[in-house]
């Protein structure tokens, strides 16, 4: 048998260290670009979470109304879409499956305001901040 040229027979096939360090650059590059516009994408996407979770809040009160003829008052605010609230009799719930989804994506509790400023019945959060007003995540997200 004759030996291939350029090949021991002790030698193996394998990559060496420089294409190692080419390929780790490389994805690091590619992390370094694409990591933030997920992040941003993510962050972004609590928001819209925010606002579809605040409109289906606003489709249970509407179902609360028919059954009780009126919105929750102040005192039973939006846990009386989970639990019936003492003396309504008309409560035919629950309206929304359960607790959490009168929280918002950030573990706050939603907001709610009757008569609201955009509507009959404003349901809302304070962003990321928790604070009213505020710009990108930070931003107040509503039913509106």
């Amino acid at each position: 048998m004759r030996k291939r040229p350029g090949k021991d027979a002790g030698q193996e096939a394998g990559f060496t260290l420089l294409e190692l360090l080419v390929v780790l650059a490389i994805l690091g590059l590619l992390a370094a670009i694409v990591g933030p516009q997920v992040i941003k994408y993510l962050d972004s996407s609590k928001s819209k979470t925010a606002q579809v979770q605040a409109k289906n809040v606003v489709a249970a009160l509407n179902l609360f109304k028919l059954d009780a003829s009126r919105y929750p008052t102040e005192q039973e605010g939006l846990e009386a879409l989970v639990k019936a609230p003492q003396n309504l009799p008309s409560w035919n719930g629950p309206y929304l499956p359960e607790q959490s989804a009168i929280t918002d994506p950030w573990g706050r509790p939603y907001l709610l305001r009757i008569p609201g400023e955009h509507g009959e019945v404003d349901v809302y959060s304070l962003g990321s901040d928790g604070k009213p007003g505020g710009t990108g995540e930070a931003k107040d997200v509503g039913s509106w």
